[in-house]
């Protein structure tokens, strides 16, 4: 390998490792714009406009095929409301001190589905993406 080759692979291994940093970006941009749109009644708007503002941040300074990590980000909400509703469906009670409280839980299979669905596809397509990057340059 010539000097010249290694100098280009350690390029691609640091883009590559950078990559990762942006993709996480969008992973929080994602995770944030879907609670806000989940929560527009109460802290909504500011969620969905600190995320639109980091997403303008993002697509002006970052690598195209970071933006994958927008479908991972929306998994966020959707494996938290399926975790919150594990004991479901139907009533849920547990033990206080005092007495017990019930809650009404929906079922968490379609939540953990398509939370997994995005989770997983948002970290193929990154991948995918970049190693078309790679081959490219």
């Amino acid at each position: 390998m010539t000097h010249v080759d290694a100098v280009a692979e350690r390029g691609r291994r640091g883009r590559r490792a950078g990559g990762w940093g942006w993709f996480l970006g969008w992973l929080a941009v994602g995770a944030c714009g879907a609670t806000g749109l989940a929560t527009v009644v109460s802290a909504g708007l500011a969620l969905a406009l600190v995320a639109a503002g980091a997403a303008g941040l993002l697509v002006w300074r970052g690598p195209r095929n970071a933006i994958a990590g927008l479908a991972t980000g929306l998994a966020v909400p959707l494996l938290y409301l399926a975790y919150l509703n594990r004991g479901g469906p139907g009533t849920v009670c547990h033990a206080v001190p005092g007495g017990q409280t019930c809650t009404d839980e929906y079922t968490p299979v379609p939540f953990l589905a398509i939370g997994c669905v995005l989770f997983c596809a948002g970290f193929l397509l990154f991948a995918t993406l970049g190693r078309r990057a790679d081959t490219a340059a």
